[in-house]
């Protein structure tokens, strides 16, 4: 397993789609201690999104995600349906896309 995943981290990143785009989104509310990160993750692996998620000192959770606006918008909703997360407040800013390969958690 460990060398499949050395092999993996060594793919190199991909462009971004034509239409892609990167948005920073800041979530507001209980999404610290209820799994939201690996949720996010989840989500954003199935929808074939690019980015990462992690949490900040203030309790609020930071993500860049990249994709169609279509997928974005598919991940917010899915976000804020969460069972024991309670999302109260997105800030989101577009930002400039980049090259990568997957999304992730960070710390």
């Amino acid at each position: 397993m460990d060398w499949f995943r050395r092999q993996e981290n060594k793919a190199p990143s991909r462009p971004p789609a034509a239409d892609a785009v990167r948005r920073r989104m800041v979530f507001h509310g209980q999404v610290q201690g209820v799994g939201f990160r690996w949720q996010t993750a989840n989500i954003a692996r199935q929808l074939g999104l690019t980015g990462w998620v992690r949490n900040c000192d203030d309790g609020t959770v930071e993500m860049e995600v990249q994709g169609s606006r279509t997928d974005l918008d598919a991940l917010l909703a899915a976000l804020r349906r969460l069972r024991y997360a309670r999302v109260d407040r997105v800030e989101v800013t577009d930002i400039s896309t980049a090259p990568e390969r997957e999304f992730r958690v960070t710390y």
